[in-house]
């Protein structure tokens, strides 16, 4: 016979009432939402992200790069070398440290900008959210995410 508390019990266990599901669902869908934008510049959406960074700042070692974007380095080396080859940044070893390599991007690379910086608004957009709204779940996202992280330490 089935106790009345276990579907108290279980109720955590819906997925209905967990956070991490619509987390994962709109962040697919968000990148799902980049692929329109993203293919006029033929960039992957992790492609991107690589770029927002040296946009902002122009050289950067890899170590920086990868904790930055939370990525480990078997995912950033192939993204890193493709932008490379497309001439969008330049890699180099490091001379105080040969496993590092420093990224800069390159004139082709910043020209790409120009081409991207319409990309975020129509993102935001497409998410519906008032700029209230967006503020509150930016917040709340990265303060889960510091959160989580200084778990990890």
């Amino acid at each position: 016979m089935k106790n009345q508390n276990d579907g108290i019990r279980y109720d955590a266990l819906k997925l209905g009432n967990q956070v991490c599901f619509p987390l994962y669902a709109c962040s697919k869908e968000l990148v799902r939402q980049y692929g329109p934008y993203l293919k006029e510049l033929n960039l992957t959406y992790t492609q991107y992200i690589v770029m927002m960074v040296m946009w902002e700042k122009e050289t950067v070692s890899s170590r920086e790069l990868a904790e930055c974007l939370h990525l480990d380095y078997g995912t950033l080396t192939p993204v890193l070398k493709r932008l490379d080859q497309a001439g969008y940044i330049r890699r180099e070893r490091s001379a105080e440290d040969e496993r590092l390599l420093t990224l800069t991007v390159t004139k082709e690379g910043k020209k790409l900008r120009e081409k991207a910086v319409s990309i975020p608004p129509c993102i935001a957009e497409c998410m519906g959210l008032s700029a209230e709204e967006f503020r509150t779940l930016y917040v709340l996202t990265y303060k889960a995410l510091r959160n989580m992280e200084s778990k990890d330490n």
